[in-house]
């Protein structure tokens, strides 16, 4: 059933193309734009060119999960193409890096919102890391 006896209220939607958003250069070869989200959820767009690597081991108090749009990226030995859909667990760390580039989504949440959503406080190990945005 199609209802279209509402109306979208404009000052509730904010729509823009990802390359509106604006790059921060993270390190050699690797970007990152934060996008429009509600609170407690961020959620951003990183772009590596071939051959970089993620400057850091990135440490995930309250996990993180991301989509390949277009190219792969390598976790450890595993490679994800577009289309591959990975998570991490509360805690967890990694450094990607891509031999081809690539461009992925990805989202986590804030700690209170990962609290408020039951996640563990044994997960929140450390500060929040100017880089990561």
């Amino acid at each position: 059933m199609n209802d279209l006896s509402y109306a979208i209220d404009p000052d509730a939607l904010q729509a823009l193309t990802l390359d509106e958003a604006p790059a921060v250069e993270v390190g050699d070869g690797c970007t990152r734009r934060a996008l429009p989200s509600v609170p407690g959820v961020r959620v951003w767009v990183v772009d590596m060119a071939p051959g970089a690597s993620w400057p850091k081991i990135d440490h995930h108090d309250t996990g993180e999960s991301f989509y390949v749009i277009s190219g792969e990226v390598i976790e450890g030995e595993a490679r994800f193409g577009a289309g591959t859909y990975v998570s991490f667990a509360p805690d967890s760390r990694h450094r990607p890096r891509t031999e081809t580039g690539v461009r992925l989504i990805g989202f986590n949440l804030s700690t209170p919102a990962f609290l408020a959503a039951g996640g563990g406080v044994d997960a929140i190990a450390h500060a929040f890391h100017p880089s990561q945005g």
